[in-house]
């Protein structure tokens, strides 16, 4: 049996990392389908890009009216990853999104619930995280990814115990310290047994490949000189 290992870095109020997420499980079940032999470990890291926010975060209007500059700039760009979404299946509706939160505790809790729970649990908890921030189907309007009770929430409503989880969320906008490295060159970033890294929401296609390629070349590794 062969193993490939996945590190993807990722922020939750991306929509490219949730359309990058999208393609990934595409390419994973491509993979499947074609090599069934490969056991496939994906690690998730998370990355906040906007350490300086306040704790309880701002608006999400007015955070990308000052980055671009004018309403119609702010539309063009609203649109451009609506489209991007829609076609990797993300009902994405940016005009809801009134909040841009503080995503310090939320990693901190994803971080958590990657130890205590196993890979399973782990991506219900991710997925249910970005549903919140995007309001994807399922996920209650509204909700605050820089909110401690929205958070505990969430999480229970996953399988973690909320009092096991509590100790782990500051909720004072602290900065959350990952593997910032990891995405040197921006989020989402992809990396196929620490050889081979793709940046950016790239087409299922394009990761299927980085991820043969990684596969080839830890074959190739594993050969006598």
């Amino acid at each position: 049996m062969s193993r490939l290992r996945i590190d993807v870095f990722f922020d939750f109020i991306c929509p490219w990392c949730l359309i990058g997420k999208r393609q990934l499980e595409r390419a994973q079940d491509l993979l499947r389908i074609q090599q069934p032999d490969v056991e496939i470990t994906t690690v998730w890291h998370g990355v906040q890009l906007l350490p300086q926010l306040p704790a309880q975060g701002g608006s999400f209007a007015d955070f990308y009216l000052k980055r671009l500059g004018s309403p119609e700039a702010v539309a063009m760009r609203q649109a451009q990853v609506q489209q991007a979404a829609m076609a990797a299946g993300v009902p994405i509706d940016l005009s809801r999104i009134t909040r841009m939160p503080n995503t310090a505790d939320a990693h901190r809790l994803l971080e958590r619930a990657s130890v205590l729970g196993n890979s399973a649990q782990r991506d219900v908890l991710l997925e249910r995280l970005f549903a919140a921030y995007f309001q994807l189907q399922g996920s209650e309007s509204g909700e605050d990814l820089g909110c401690q009770e929205t958070l505990l929430a969430i999480a229970q409503s996953c399988g973690f115990d909320p009092d096991v989880m509590a100790p782990f969320l500051k909720g004072d906008g602290d900065p959350y310290i990952g593997n910032e490295a990891g995405a040197a060159s921006g989020v989402p970033s992809f990396q196929f047994d620490r050889r081979l890294t793709v940046v950016g929401a790239q087409p299922a296609e394009v990761l299927l490949g980085a991820m043969h390629e990684a596969l080839l070349d830890s074959h190739r590794a594993r050969q006598p000189a």
